[in-house]
């Protein structure tokens, strides 16, 4: 099985669209990225991770789009009339390349005369249409980056392989920037360029795998400064080094001290109650800017 990520890329635009394919690995870098990297999750159990997430603003979504609609409108629109630096990451497969997924895309795909994939899956295109539309309608997007990433050694499936220390040994990563004035602009022409992006990273793939395991290259390579192995290097042993020190040393804080302790117990109450009845900071966050601003519905002015 094949499966592709992203991390950070050059920050030269005010506002872009990441479309990538399904990638468990990812769901753990996301949510170490850069503030501006926003990513539509699913809404889960109540945990310290989608609490993260939900301060930081992350798009949670149910995956029926009767009921996420209103949610993307009220979230994107919000950031466009914030003028969020807004880094939109969102995977159009809508979930991770298994044998089973992969069986009910080609499912899928003899139904509607499509084509077979076998290192990807058929892409789900309303909610990529919808973004693009929406954040184009707002002057707020400058372009689109398609992201396809291979492993050639090891790929982890599950947050098991990780916590196992099973982390790929090599990652490949194939960027193309499309600039938002040359994406069509009715909504079955930027379907129909969705699925033709998908039969490009298929045969990506395809020659990645069966090939040297190397993307063949033809641009010009540029690396940001941040991006120096010595600086690559001081950040992760500054990062493990402070992961290691403060987990146990919250747990010995909350062991010495009752205060620490109340502290936690409260704190947690807190979030609980508030995702049971607001359903999310991002959604308490959301009321208070239309409170502030007196705006009832933040896309009611472009519905005008």
């Amino acid at each position: 099985m094949t499966q592709a990520s992203t991390i950070g890329l050059l920050q030269e635009e005010v506002i872009k669209l990441i479309v990538c394919l399904h990638s468990m690995f990812l769901k753990a870098r996301a949510f170490m990225e850069a503030s501006h990297l926003k990513r539509g999750m699913e809404r889960a159990l109540p945990n310290l991770k989608s609490w993260a997430m939900q301060a930081a603003a992350y798009i949670f979504i149910h995956r029926k789009w009767k009921d996420d609609k209103s949610h993307f409108e009220n979230m994107i629109d919000y950031f466009c009339d914030i003028r969020e630096p807004l880094q939109l990451l969102i995977f159009p497969e809508g979930t991770d390349l298994t044998e089973n997924s992969k069986a009910r895309s080609n499912d899928f795909a003899e139904k509607n005369g499509l084509k077979k994939y076998e290192y990807v899956l058929h892409p789900r295109t309303t909610g990529f249409t919808f973004v693009v539309d929406r954040l184009r309608e707002g002057k707020n997007l400058d372009a689109v980056h398609d992201i396809t990433v291979a492993y050639p050694h090891n790929i982890p499936q599950t947050e098991r392989h990780l916590l196992y220390g099973n982390f790929p040994k090599e990652i490949h990563f194939h960027v193309h920037r499309y600039p938002i004035d040359t994406l069509p602009t009715s909504k079955e022409d930027l379907q129909l360029w969705c699925h033709k992006r998908w039969e490009e990273k298929e045969e990506r793939l395809r020659s990645f795998y069966q090939g040297e395991k190397n993307f063949y290259f033809t641009g010009q390579t540029v690396i940001p400064p941040c991006k120096s192995e010595l600086r690559v290097l001081v950040v992760k042993f500054l990062s493990i080094l402070y992961w290691t020190l403060f987990s146990p040393a919250m747990c010995l804080l909350i062991y010495l001290y009752n205060l620490v302790w109340w502290y936690f117990i409260i704190t947690i109450v807190i979030f609980m109650l508030q995702e049971r009845i607001f359903g999310g900071l991002e959604i308490i966050e959301l009321a208070c800017y239309r409170l502030l601003h007196k705006q009832p519905h933040l896309n009611a002015k472009k519905n005008e």
